[in-house]
């Protein structure tokens, strides 16, 4: 993907066809070593050919691929879906919680900081 990124960078600097040091330097630049394999795979798969053109192809195969969730399976007997985590459980009476009043003068730490 880097090499992909780095030729898109090159093009979009102004270089039509970019080269593989027109790569190397944009990848230098950020500390990558290039790998001479994936980098000519990656010009000879993109060189000659409009960067604009494959981007609008790529985001129509991307437009046929499902990103939600699948559906809840329908429950046995029509009745209405319910989550197989919930049936498991048994309701639970509901616990009144108090809510513990904070004082200024309470030092819920004891006096030690994260740092000291």
């Amino acid at each position: 993907m880097r090499y992909v990124a780095a030729y898109l960078l090159a093009a979009l600097g102004g270089k039509e066809n970019p080269n593989s040091a027109d790569i190397e330097k944009i990848l230098s630049s950020v500390g990558i070593e290039a790998d001479s394999e994936k980098l000519k795979k990656v010009i000879s798969e993109l060189n000659g050919k409009n960067i604009e053109e494959l981007i609008a192809a790529g985001r129509e195969k991307l437009a046929t691929v499902p990103a939600g969730g699948g559906a809840a399976a329908p429950a046995a007997g029509g009745g209405p879906a319910v989550p197989a985590a919930a049936a498991a459980v048994p309701e639970k009476e509901e616990k009144k919680v108090e809510k513990k009043v904070e004082s200024d003068s309470e030092d819920d730490d004891m006096g030690f900081g994260l740092f000291d």
